[in-house]
């Protein structure tokens, strides 16, 4: 499907010489007597790299068609995560490339979203924070939790976070998909 540049929207999928790239960020620019222009910020889907583009208002652009699923996470095979979808229970094997960085917030048995284009997973939509259990964490010396410092920590998925003082090992905590960050402590039904 064909759109016009002014109704690019941050987060659609666009087909810009037949691959995938995601809008990061778009603005709408009228300077004065000139005629307005569309800049677009994108990021490709499968190496990362940004593209930065410039559109008149009316040049098109191809919008990509996702189908997102929630799948469950079951477990590695070999250098292959394996997802199940929770509708029909097909199985889908995919590589480090597709799924990058993410795997450091998902736990076996956890339900996230994976997009589709033409019936391949391109990438894992995670929830803006996820609870995970501290396994180790650096021993504080009496008297720190009174400061602002931090230390560090591993999660139960391998993710090295800076967490309080007060935070030890076998606590659960919450933390930014987005950032990586501690975001406070959590109870562990809600894991």
């Amino acid at each position: 499907m064909t759109i016009k540049a002014t109704q690019i929207r941050k987060g659609q999928v666009l087909v810009l010489d037949g691959e995938l790239y995601l809008v990061t960020d778009f603005e709408h620019i009228a300077p004065g007597n000139w005629r307005a222009i569309n800049q677009v910020k994108c990021k490709h889907l499968t190496t990362g790299t940004v593209k930065q583009m410039r559109l008149g208002s009316d040049e098109t652009v191809e919008l990509a068609y996702l189908d997102r699923r929630p799948c469950v996470f079951s477990y590695m095979d070999g250098d292959n995560y394996v997802f199940m979808d929770n509708e029909n229970y097909e199985q889908y094997f995919l590589g480090a490339d597709v799924v990058g960085e993410a795997m450091k917030y998902v736990k076996e048995n956890q339900t996230v979203t994976l997009t589709f284009h033409e019936g391949k997973a391109i990438s894992i939509d995670l929830p803006a924070a996820v609870v995970l259990q501290v396994t180790e964490a650096e021993m504080a010396v009496k008297g720190d939790s009174v400061t602002n410092d931090k230390k560090g920590a591993v999660t139960e998925t391998g993710l090295e976070i800076r967490v309080p003082m007060y935070i030890q090992a076998g606590e659960y905590v919450k933390v930014s998909t987005e950032t990586g960050e501690f975001l406070g402590r959590a109870k562990p039904e809600e894991a």
